[in-house]
């Protein structure tokens, strides 16, 4: 079965174990943690849960280029 991340849309691959699953899932790419609800291996819902997902890369990557510049 397979979610696609609502922050970044990768596709996350999960194994039979979530079949019947209500809970959170960490996206591997962007780090956004996942409210998934499946029943008999179908999704119900995914949401991004509130408060816990890390920053995109380009905000990151935004923030050591102003550091990197040199002080005036």
């Amino acid at each position: 079965m397979e979610i696609n991340c609502v922050s970044c849309g990768f596709k996350v691959d999960l194994t039979d174990s979530y079949d019947n699953y209500q809970g959170q899932v960490k996206c591997f790419a962007c780090g956004a943690i996942l409210e998934i609800t499946t029943l008999e291996g179908n999704v119900c819902s995914v949401t991004l849960a509130e408060g816990l997902a890390e920053p995109p890369v380009e905000e990151v990557i935004e923030v050591v280029r102003v550091f990197d510049q040199p002080h005036v």
